[in-house]
């Protein structure tokens, strides 16, 4: 069993997207450890919605929180602490999608992130999403994977094509490039297979 973990160079760059498409790609299971509010319509449910296979499950929250607020604030209001050693990995055969929460070091606690859920053997994918900024965010990010001593990480871009931003992103963190998401106007299955068959052979060879 692999594991590939989604995480994001902040919050709403795509990961949920990206997590959909991954899943697809390879007919892995899916798994987000950490939810934080939208409990009625959750991440898990929207992968599940645009999931057209019929090998990948989907996996139960550790973690379901009330608010939608980083993972440390939320646990809080709902009387909890949350402990990354608590955080158990579905005994599964096949492969297994997992999304993280917001970007690396989103607080779960007063001394874990959203890093520390992170596997030495995961391969890891990075999710940057063009906008003023995301350079310094993506390069960030990448400096602390690789402080982590995570190096196998590949890197998809969620916007349209921006070949300055995406050539020096590419060039200074030696990030494998799996793909690019468009802007689309509508996010549904048929969207989803589309990207998975154009992303399969990368991850693949990931």
């Amino acid at each position: 069993m692999q594991r590939y973990f989604i995480t994001g160079i902040g919050t709403e760059v795509g990961k949920t997207v990206v997590s959909a498409i991954v899943t697809e790609a390879l007919k892995a299971d899916y798994w987000k450890p950490i939810q934080a509010g939208d409990l009625e319509y959750s991440d898990t449910d929207k992968v599940k919605q645009w999931i057209s296979n019929t090998t990948s499950t989907f996996h139960k929250n550790a973690y379901a929180l009330q608010t939608p607020m980083s993972p440390h604030a939320a646990a809080e209001i709902d009387q909890i602490q949350i402990s990354a050693k608590a955080i158990k990995t579905p005994k599964i055969a096949n492969n297994l999608v997992v999304e993280g929460a917001g970007g690396l070091l989103v607080p779960l606690n007063d001394t874990e992130t959203i890093l520390d859920l992170l596997l030495p053997t995961d391969k890891v994918i990075l999710v940057s999403r063009h906008y003023l900024g995301s350079i310094n965010h993506t390069l960030l990010s990448a400096a602390i994977l690789k402080q982590k001593g995570i190096t196998n990480v590949g890197l998809i871009f969620n916007g349209k094509e921006h070949k300055t931003t995406e050539s020096i992103i590419l060039k200074k963190t030696g990030f494998s490039f799996l793909g690019r998401i468009d802007e689309e106007k509508t996010m549904n299955a048929e969207v989803v297979l589309k990207y998975a068959s154009q992303l399969k052979q990368r991850l693949a060879n990931f």
